[in-house]
């Protein structure tokens, strides 16, 4: 097809997550009538990407997380959607985005929702690309049917994501194990204390834990895999899920030219280093996310906040996005948490203030972060007014 140009081009959205459908909709509320289209790898079905690692315990295969379709996505919001196409480059002089399949097209401006890839280590043995990751429904999908009934699972990362799939795993009556470098699971989000509470709730569900070693070989033997640590200990398990962390997804912009560092790089506006070309969501590194400081944040309410700027802004009005404090409610159900952290680098202690209450107190004797853990998780609203941003 001919690619339209700017100014007489649609807002045009790379990815089908929830920054990219999030967009969509916010500028559909101030903007009925511009084009809008989006290009996904995937199918385009609007879901709850945390609803993953919770998902099993319930019994929900892949097509129950779906919230809703693509089709009635489309239709509410009218735009155009180009399913299972792969973006192939982009030329920000004159305003096309090339894919594989479907040609090109022009764009008023281009709005970059790509999310991030799950981290891939690297392990010897003849097994070492079998450990899996749950990025999407396609890898939950997958996931789900490898488990037999009380699977063995070592589960790679004690992080947040790694608690969750632990929690949900186990409480699906699986027997599940986890290896991690650090020493007690959310070490670096969680008061010390609270993290051993963690791993005790856990440990009640019979998860077993291997801390301040690595996965170092994954071999497969008959039907089992063979894991060997750094540390010299072997586990004999029925599956490996890797649960190290998200990388933001910078390859499409990296290949433009775009600045990128641990995402990519965008002002208050969510512009990328060239005109016209926004960025938002998890491949994103916001430069307003604090004073002074870029970082990413890949949880649900940035991309809520940033995509009601970006909306503004495509729309005509030019906003800045200002990020308040979000609280992080983490799915163990073992031990229900709240967490919102200091910003990296605050200097501080963790000082628990009554049972289930902890706040982050810096030196100047200000509140700077929080965490709830059972109950007292109800209180997030009351604890997020005590916070100084």
């Amino acid at each position: 097809m001919t690619a339209q140009r700017h100014p007489e081009g649609p807002v045009l959205i790379v990815g089908s997550g929830l920054a990219g459908w999030s967009v969509a909709r916010e500028f559909r509320k101030l903007d009925t009538t511009t084009p809008v289209v989006m290009i996904t790898a995937d199918a385009g079905d609007f879901y709850a990407k945390p609803a993953l690692s919770n998902a099993l315990v319930q019994g929900k295969v892949a097509e129950q997380l779906v919230t809703t379709s693509a089709e009635k996505m489309v239709a509410s919001l009218g735009v155009t959607l180009l399913q299972h196409t792969h973006v192939t480059g982009i030329d920000v002089q004159t305003q096309e985005v090339h894919t594989a399949s479907k040609g090109s097209f022009g764009y008023r401006q281009l709005v970059l929702a790509t999310g991030a890839q799950a981290i891939r280590l690297n392990f010897t043995g003849n097994a070492a690309t079998q450990a899996m990751s749950v990025n999407s429904l396609d890898d939950y999908a997958a996931f789900r049917n490898r488990l037999k009934p009380q699977a063995r699972v070592l589960i790679i990362g004690a992080g947040l994501i790694g608690c969750e799939f632990a929690n949900d795993l186990a409480a699906s009556g699986h027997a599940v194990q986890v290896v991690d470098p650090g020493a007690a699971p959310l070490a670096s989000l969680l008061p010390a204390q609270v993290s051993a509470a963690l791993r005790e709730s856990l440990e009640a569900l019979q998860v077993r834990w291997h801390f301040g070693t690595l996965a170092s070989s994954i071999d497969r033997v008959g039907d089992d895999h063979v894991v060997r640590f750094a540390n010299g200990q072997t586990v004999v398990v029925d599956v490996v899920l890797s649960a190290v962390g998200l990388r933001a997804d910078t390859a499409l912009a990296q290949a433009v030219g775009l600045a990128t560092e641990r995402g990519i790089v965008v002002n208050a506006q969510l512009q990328t280093s060239a005109p016209h070309v926004y960025a938002l969501g998890d491949n994103t590194q916001y430069a307003s996310a604090s004073a002074g400081m870029s970082r990413t944040l890949p949880y649900v309410m940035p991309i809520m906040t940033a995509s009601k700027a970006l909306a503004q802004t495509l729309a005509g009005t030019p906003t800045d996005v200002q990020f308040a404090l979000m609280p992080v409610a983490i799915k163990t159900p073992a031990l229900p948490l709240v967490v919102a952290p200091p910003l990296p680098g605050t200097s501080g202690a963790w000082h628990e203030v009554e049972e289930g209450v902890w706040q982050f107190v810096d030196e100047a004797s200000r509140v700077r972060g929080f965490v709830l853990t059972g109950a007292q998780t109800s209180r997030r609203a009351e604890l997020a007014k005590r916070v100084t941003a």
